[in-house]
């Protein structure tokens, strides 16, 4: 073991060659070693020490020479002997620091990196494939611009705001929608350790705070929709265009259900014989199987239909094996010269009629549609009480629908004109 032989200098240093063993006195040694297989030398700084009693000492690194000079060395020991003085072994500090590092690094994951990861985690699970456009589309328009490039542990709601505050008051649904995404990625970030904290972009209790609620600052809009009074007028002009998408359409309205649920129908999902359309969960929107009860008209479409079947599809589009294309009715609506309506405000004209022209409970409207109705309705409607009554409406609706208003010629249903 070398012998104290008080502070070195740094001629000292500079003239040492391997093998050498130098103290500079307070545990800092100059280490020397040559390397006979390559044919190279080293020579690096060791701190060594013991604590609580230790029989042995230990060597801690500094780094080499010259790389690390002896002034350098000197403060670096005396760093390690104060951490001793508190009881800190600077091996397990030195240790626990690059640890942290080493975690900070994982960490600085940015905003893009981690929404497209979110993106590409869930978008198997997404009944359409259209969410995970619509999730890009609205990040890179609206959220990458201003913090898309920082590491998502950064981002605080002041970066939040800055993101919504523009967009809350003039296109509110938009702005909601692009808060709920930006709390969902930094929710999923923090599942993978890449941030910790609190969501900036949570509403509840946060940012319903700081920002109006969305219906305190634009009206919902809807979708544009027909007048229940002009609805058999339509309905005859509908059965004038010859096509299968035609025949969709008039079903999806005497039926009150969504495009998609019509144009992805099946054969299987149809029992002719009970006058029963159940579409299965995974084809709903609320992930629930919903029964539908099928009127005179209904089941006069669907005859047309089987008698010119050609796939397991009820409406087939252009090659049998596929449905139609979800743009099929926004198409018919614009060759018909009806570019003011969409196929889903049917669905309101059909709620309007039910609410004005009717008694049948609210419970019975939202059934019939589809929407999420209390856990005491749905136990009535499992009993079969409900599915009676919607029986009941969608039959008044469907001959509501395809009888031709007074005053403009002899009144005739549509199902007679079949």
């Amino acid at each position: 073991m070398a012998r104290p032989i008080g502070k070195l200098t740094a001629l000292d240093v500079s003239r040492a060659r391997p093998p050498c063993f130098l103290n500079d006195g307070g545990g800092l040694y100059l280490l020397g070693r040559e390397n006979l297989v390559a044919d190279t030398s080293y020579l690096g700084w060791i701190f060594r020490y013991k604590m609580n009693g230790w029989k042995i000492a230990r060597d801690m690194g500094l780094g080499p020479y010259p790389d690390v000079p002896l002034a350098e060395a000197r403060e670096l020991a005396t760093q390690c002997r104060r951490m001793l003085r508190d009881g800190i072994d600077p091996i397990e500090a030195r240790r626990a620091k690059r640890k942290e590092a080493v975690l900070n690094a994982a960490k600085a994951v940015s905003f893009r990196q981690c929404g497209e990861s979110f993106i590409a985690a869930h978008k198997a699970g997404w009944r359409n494939a259209k969410h995970a456009v619509q999730w890009s589309s609205t990040l890179k328009t609206y959220v990458y611009p201003i913090f898309g490039d920082l590491s998502v542990q950064a981002i605080d709601v002041g970066l939040v705001l800055r993101v919504l505050e523009p967009i809350w008051t003039v296109k509110s649904e938009t702005a909601s929608r692009v808060r709920g995404r930006i709390e969902a990625v930094l929710d999923w970030a923090t599942a993978r350790g890449h941030r910790e904290g609190a969501n900036p972009a949570r509403w509840r209790g946060h940012l319903d705070k700081l920002l109006p609620k969305k219906s305190k600052v634009h009206s919902v809009e809807h979708h544009a929709a027909l007048p229940y009074a002009e609805i058999g007028t339509f309905m005859v002009e509908l059965r004038q265009q010859d096509s299968v998408g035609a025949r969709a359409f008039e079903f999806a309205i005497v039926t009150a259900a969504r495009t998609g649920e019509v144009i992805g129908a099946q054969w299987t999902e149809f029992n002719l014989a009970e006058r029963l359309w159940t579409v299965p969960a995974k084809r709903m929107k609320a992930g629930k199987e919903h029964r539908v009860p099928l009127s005179d008209t209904a089941m006069a479409i669907l005859t047309e239909m089987s008698e010119i079947r050609q796939s397991d599809y009820v409406f087939p589009g252009a090659k049998s094996r596929r449905p139609l294309s979800n743009m099929t009715f926004l198409m018919l609506l614009r060759r018909m010269g009806r570019s003011d309506l969409t196929a889903h405000g049917f669905r309101s004209t059909f709620s309007d009629w039910c609410s004005e022209r009717t008694n049948f409970p609210t419970e019975v409207r939202e059934m019939a549609l589809a929407h999420t109705v209390s856990d005491k309705v749905e136990a009535a409607y499992r009993r079969g009480d409900l599915f009676q009554k919607r029986r009941q409406v969608m039959g008044a609706w469907a001959r509501f629908a395809t009888t031709v208003p007074a005053g403009t010629g002899e009144v005739v249903t549509l199902a007679a004109a079949r």
